[in-house]
């Protein structure tokens, strides 16, 4: 690309581009490690200043007074796993404008070969406007959307108990599964919950069926006839414990998820955003939110962002 530089005490010199007018001068650009931030701003005319820093909260504060020595008003850096997210909130914190450019679209650039000279060319093509943001909403549905993406990995961590569950049941001989339709409805935990307490009879554990369950007491008797082994109730012990420390921290989360949601919910009234059609609100998922419609409609489109 026509640059040299030489590296010297964390800082390089080198030549941008020439012969094009520039959107953003007082642009800078950052290529984002797991360890190293290398920051990249304008020098004079004909040279770009680079800079190495750590990722301490103290150095991405180092950063914001850094690039405002150099009268930076606008950064640019590449979407990097998780990492970027601190310095972004730090120099927002700080006053710039700061801009996530999504690694697709620096892919399309050919030549990339360090930090450095990543560095440089993010700097390089923001300053000349070549760079587009990637959609960033508001803090309010940051920290929403940060919640409902650790909701799908607890409730992600409570399937394998679930399966744990069946699988020890079955090594029993337990057809429970056969019985009720799912071994985590109120029928299937009712009977599950009174094998751990210590009763075998099968006819008095059919007779806690649900009212409303297909199979008849007879059926159920027949499939929660089984072996009682010590080590595969020791194992369904564990497994169901496990699945309601799960179903806890879910059931926290939601509640957390709805304080939050309170807080950016829509004026519905004022027809912000409609509420969903009744058909959409009866719709039923033991895994979905306590009160997920608003959420879900307010959120519309949240899988492309950053």
């Amino acid at each position: 690309m026509g640059r040299k530089g030489k590296r010297t005490a964390g800082m390089e010199e080198a030549h941008p581009f020439t012969g094009m007018s520039q959107v953003n001068p007082k642009a800078a650009g950052a290529d984002i490690g797991a360890v190293e931030i290398v920051v990249c701003v304008s020098g004079d005319e004909n040279t770009q200043i680079v800079r190495a820093f750590g990722n301490y909260t103290v150095d991405l504060q180092a950063i914001g007074g850094w690039l405002k020595e150099h009268q930076v008003e606008t950064v640019a850096m590449e979407s990097t796993g998780v990492y970027w997210i601190p310095l972004f909130e730090e120099l927002e914190r700080q006053g710039f404008e700061c801009l996530l450019i999504s690694s697709r679209s620096l892919r399309r650039v050919a030549g990339r070969k360090s930090d450095i000279t990543d560095a440089q060319r993010i700097q390089t093509l923001h300053s000349y406007g070549l760079l587009e943001s990637s959609f960033r909403p508001q803090a309010e549905l940051i920290a929403l959307r940060t919640l409902l993406r650790h909701r799908n990995q607890l409730v992600e961590h409570r399937s394998p108990h679930i399966l744990h569950m069946q699988k020890a049941l079955l090594q029993m001989n337990v057809q429970l599964s056969q019985a009720v339709t799912d071994i985590t409805g109120v029928t299937g935990q009712t009977i599950l919950r009174a094998i751990l307490a210590g009763e075998r009879d099968p006819q008095e554990l059919a007779s806690m069926r649900e009212p409303g369950c297909k199979k008849s007491a007879e059926e159920i008797g027949k499939a929660l006839t089984g072996t009682w082994r010590e080590e595969h109730l020791f194992i369904l012990k564990q497994s169901v414990e496990m699945f309601d420390f799960y179903t806890k921290q879910i059931q926290a989360c939601d509640e957390e998820i709805e304080r939050v949601y309170g807080l950016t919910r829509p004026d519905w009234d004022a027809g912000e955003v409609k509420p969903l059609e009744q058909r959409k609100r009866s719709s039923h998922s033991k895994n979905r939110p306590h009160n997920p419609e608003g959420i879900r409609k307010h959120l519309n489109g949240s899988a492309g962002w950053i």
